[in-house]
């Protein structure tokens, strides 16, 4: 049993990070679609960049780059050119889906994975869970305590009064989002470079999606979203343990198991979607 709660905790690491990312970029009023897409650049920047210097520390930092540079396209297209912030969503990940493979292999001769980093050049996994449960009352602190998060509140719920005060919601929104995709980019980070050693195509594996859902059921607030990624989490330790152990006796197909974390966040947002209110001005930047 304590075996399986490890694994929970080490399975909901990079859906805390998107979700945290994902709130910072939902309660300026965007929309985000596309934390996939942000997982899978910045998972791909760590291990690359990372196994080109030999540090850790540059590939995160890189990473980290990346992903609030990916997140910032997604900003622009909804902020400035007015796009629907849906479709927007779905052309970064599927430019995200596309752009990675081709990379991969240009650099290490395959499309489906980069070069495998030795031990000692990846990044401790330890620390990044270790913040991935500190982040959640960091950011509750930051939105709901000081002015700037005041201000990230407004945006989201009424820009009108942002403006006149003489703040931009415009640039308040470019602000969360980069700074949304850097949080999402850790989840990337400890993916490729912590939890693996390289990072494989599509390794995302839904992952940005069920962080969504996880904030959507926590009602668009840090703590219970980080709650909900935790028990996300557990369901698929307990889907990993069952493929090795019978439960009740019975051995189920592998994939009949690997779809459980996927089956039960649908019933999720089936089940809690219409009870959630999300920040008013979402989806009317």
């Amino acid at each position: 049993m304590i075996d399986i709660f490890a694994s929970a905790l080490r399975l909901a690491t990079p859906l805390i990070f998107a979700a945290m990312g994902g709130f910072l970029c939902e309660r300026s009023g965007v929309a985000t679609i596309c934390l996939e897409a942000v997982l899978l650049t910045s998972a791909w920047t760590a291990a690359s960049v990372t196994y080109f210097s030999h540090s850790p520390f540059l590939g995160t930092a890189a990473a980290l780059w990346v992903g609030a540079m990916t997140m910032s396209i997604h900003s622009f297209l909804v902020t400035k050119t007015k796009a629907d912030p849906i479709v927007s969503g779905v052309a970064v990940n599927l430019l995200a889906l596309g752009v990675t493979p081709i990379l991969t292999k240009l650099l290490f001769g395959s499309p489906t994975n980069t070069a495998a980093l030795p031990l000692s050049e990846r990044m401790s996994s330890e620390l990044l869970l270790g913040l991935s449960f500190l982040l959640p009352f960091l950011l509750h602190f930051m939105v709901y305590k000081t002015g700037w998060g005041l201000r990230l509140l407004a945006a989201g719920d009424g820009p009108q009064a942002l403006e006149t005060s003489g703040v931009s919601p415009a640039k308040v929104r470019y602000g969360a989002m980069a700074l949304g995709g850097a949080v999402v980019s850790l989840g990337g980070v400890y993916l490729s470079v912590a939890h693996a050693s390289q990072f494989t195509r599509e390794m995302a594996a839904g992952r940005g999606f069920i962080a969504l859902a996880a904030l959507i059921f926590g009602k668009w607030r840090p703590i219970p979203a980080f709650l909900t990624c935790l028990f996300f989490g557990l369901t698929d330790a307990l889907q990993i343990h069952f493929q090795s152990s019978p439960l009740l006796g019975t051995t189920f197909p592998v994939q009949a198991l690997q779809i459980l974390p996927y089956l039960i966040t649908l019933f999720v947002l089936v089940g809690f979607i219409g009870r959630a209110k999300p920040p008013l001005a979402i989806g009317k930047s």
